[in-house]
């Protein structure tokens, strides 16, 4: 094991050396044992394997589903919701797994496997960094998984499997547009050059101009480059590059008078993001005999967000009047990575068990410069329709050197042939170097910051058949400050911890095969300085942390083929998210209901699919998403008549969509109709405490989306 351990400083898994041949075997995810899975180990697996709870979205899936989003994606998989508006958002999202509807680290978003970003320099926006045309899988593992990734996964982690070259010359052209104003260009081709090497090449371009929310405009190139070269039967080098350059306006929420009264027009008028990510990821896959393999990495990223942010305006006012002037900011957010990973498997003929070993190490130095600006508002539309940057006036202004080092192991071993037990160990460290540029104007001194953890993993899987079985698992998971947050909100009152998880739960599989798939589990997740945020007297945000929290549920996925060409499936989800332990300005806020956190959520689908011999066929399916009723404030806001006061709510939706596909030889077209019945309802509605009203992030009006697409 020497040979081993000199190489920890170099990374990674063994994921891409069989993930060729477990995409193709994938084609019919109904069968349990034939489900295999990369989520809970970066090792191939079948999914009765996995002491977790884990969901599958394979290639047929998303070639079916037609998504022009990636929530429409992961939303079909029990207690995901990945809250966005295509009418205004742009791919700007909040996500919910196992807790509220919120922007906070709490999810790792990977391809094949690997970080897009690196731990502490967390955005919730991240996915619109990702090409979601090069998807050949999508791997949702809910709860914390922190033994074999990291940080962060705590609702859970997200993996983007990209796709592989092609044994022949193949590709498609595509185009797709809807009436929320987006058009959409796509192409592919895929080839095996030789006997050894494959490449793959995948890009979109998009834009929407029109929509119907006023000031929500953007555009998005994205690229994807992959190659797979056999130096020889034992030895794989695979190479991924992506490229994604993106900008979008800000639209901002709505009050309740606009969203009630059907305005969209926006008060912001020259709010935005932009942002360009570059990552590359080049990785040997060894495989020295039938008891060991090893996976090598080394990764590269180079991203930078700049922001001048709806959510930071402020509108100054007196006696409750306009002034004309407000409040804001302008920022820049850039880092790069480089990254280094090993991980090595090795099988024992004792008890068919087996050890993985791996060691990370994520150097990302970080820029992060915010300056104030002034604001123009129109006193008689309440429109902000200026501003102008205070050069030199900075809210902060540093320089971060990021250093996230970590070991870990995982056992594996099946002391009889029914049962499986998982054991894992992770050990993270942390270091922010932290340089203030503007020492003695604005910020904090500089310091090094140093954060470590230990969180362990413990499994079991009992399979009665092939077809049936109950696993449970115990796991934690740990958080550290991003550092934006940390050097923001660093002060004697709002001083930011660590968050750390612990996870227990139950669940079980159950397949009758071509007839019925169930999944289902139970949790508990306990939270300790969980991050939440907050509002100030000036009604600006920041993030402090919350005592306890505890959030609790089931979740469980059912589909049912009645016959050959007919699905019905209903994946839910019900949970309760409370705070335990929370104090705010002197108030007791403990054993209540935390804010936008619904207890029910769920997604139905009923798909006929046919297929005939002359190369035709087609697919409908009716979809509903049901999201349910939630508090918007922790806190007691409302005055009711009879002089009581109650909580804030948003009292939640049920949408219906209707898709529909043909293909003919190697044409296809589709075309969505979201929203059937025209139903108004919120991506996400949270309480503004200063106008004593909910705000709205708007949702979908009834639209028609199509596409068409050529295949060679």
């Amino acid at each position: 094991m020497k040979k081993y351990i000199l190489l920890v400083l170099s990374c990674t898994s063994f994921l891409n050396y069989a993930q060729q041949s477990y995409q193709e075997k994938v084609t019919d995810s109904v069968t349990l044992d034939e489900v295999l899975v990369t989520s809970a180990s970066r090792e191939i697996q079948k999914r009765s394997e996995v002491p977790g709870s884990i969901a599958t979205i394979d290639a047929k899936t998303i070639k079916e589903t037609k998504a022009f989003s990636i929530d429409q994606l992961v939303n079909q998989v029990p207690g995901v919701f990945m809250s966005t508006s295509r009418a205004a958002s742009n791919e700007q999202h909040f996500m919910a797994v196992r807790s509220p509807i919120s922007t906070k680290a709490l999810f790792l978003y990977l391809e094949d496997g690997l970080q897009i970003r690196p731990t502490s320099v967390f955005n919730h926006n991240a996915l619109l960094e990702m090409n979601d045309i090069s998807f050949g899988r999508i791997e949702v593992l809910k709860g914390p998984a922190s033994s074999i990734y990291g940080s962060e996964a705590i609702g859970g982690s997200f993996n983007f499997i990209t796709k592989n070259p092609t044994e022949k010359l193949s590709g498609s052209l595509g185009f797709q547009t809807n009436d929320l104003g987006l058009t959409r260009y796509e192409f592919e081709v895929s080839d095996q050059v030789n006997k050894n090497l494959g490449f793959y090449l995948g890009g979109q371009y998009g834009e929407r101009a029109g929509g119907p929310i006023e000031h929500s405009d953007y555009e998005k190139t994205a690229v994807t480059f992959k190659t797979v070269y056999d130096i020889n039967e034992t030895t794989k080098w695979s190479t991924v590059f992506d490229v994604v350059d993106y900008r979008s306006d800000m639209t901002g929420s709505l009050s309740e008078a606009d969203y009630n009264g059907g305005n969209y027009e926006s008060d912001q008028t020259f709010t935005e993001r932009e942002a360009i990510s570059f990552r590359a990821r080049t990785t040997l896959d060894k495989l020295w005999d039938d008891n060991n393999k090893t996976s090598f990495n080394f990764i590269v990223r180079d991203n930078r967000m700049d922001q001048n942010p709806s959510y930071r305006v402020r509108q100054t006012r007196e006696n409750g009047q306009l002034t004309g002037f407000g409040t804001g900011e302008v920022n820049s957010n850039q880092f790069k990575s480089f990254v280094g990973l090993i991980q090595h498997k090795l099988d024992f003929e004792f008890a068919n068990s087996s050890l993985i070993i791996g060691a990370t190490a994520d150097y990302s130095p970080q820029e992060y410069v915010s300056e104030t600006i002034d604001v123009i508002v129109d006193i008689e539309t309440g429109r902000n329709t200026g501003f102008s940057i205070n050069t030199g006036d900075f809210i902060l202004n540093y320089n971060a050197n990021i250093f996230n080092y970590a070991g870990f192991f995982q056992y594996e071993i099946s002391p009889a042939d029914a049962l499986k037990v998982t054991a894992a160990l992770r050990y993270d460290g942390f270091e922010y170097d932290y340089d203030n540029l503007a020492d003695g104007i604005v910020g904090v001194d500089d310091s090094v910051d140093n954060f470590n953890n230990l969180t362990p993993k413990l499994g079991v899987n009992y399979n009665f058949t092939k077809k049936a079985g109950v696993y449970t698992n115990y796991s934690q998971g740990f958080t550290p400050p991003q550092v934006s947050t940390l050097y923001r909100n660093r002060d004697e009152l709002r001083g930011i911890k660590p968050s750390r998880y612990h996870n227990y739960e139950i669940g079980g599989y159950f397949t009758v095969p071509s007839r019925i798939k169930l999944d289902a589990a139970i949790y508990v997740l306990e939270g300790n300085n969980t991050l939440i945020t907050l509002r100030d007297e000036n009604d600006l945000f920041f993030n402090t942390n919350a005592g306890k929290t505890r959030s609790y549920g089931v979740e469980y996925g059912l589909t049912w083929f009645p016959m050959k060409e007919l699905s019905i499936t209903h994946n839910g989800s019900y949970a309760m998210h409370r705070y335990v332990d929370f104090f705010d300005n002197g108030v007791d806020y403990s054993d209540t209901d935390r804010e936008t956190a619904p207890n029910l959520l769920g997604t139905s689908l009923i798909t006929y699919r046919k297929s005939f011999e002359n190369d035709f066929g087609f697919s409908l399916t009716a979809e509903h998403e049901l999201v349910g009723k939630y508090n918007t404030s922790f806190e007691n806001q409302i005055d009711n008549e009879d002089g009581t006061s109650s909580t804030a709510t948003y009292s939640g939706h049920n949408i219906f969509n209707l898709r529909a596909s043909v293909n003919y030889k190697s044409f296809e077209l589709w075309t969505h109709a979201l929203n059937v019945f025209d139903e108004l309802y919120a991506a996400r509605a949270s309480f503004n405490r200063f106008r004593g009203e909910n705000s709205y992030t708007i949702g979908n009006p009834r639209a028609f989306h199509f596409g068409a697409r050529y295949n060679f």
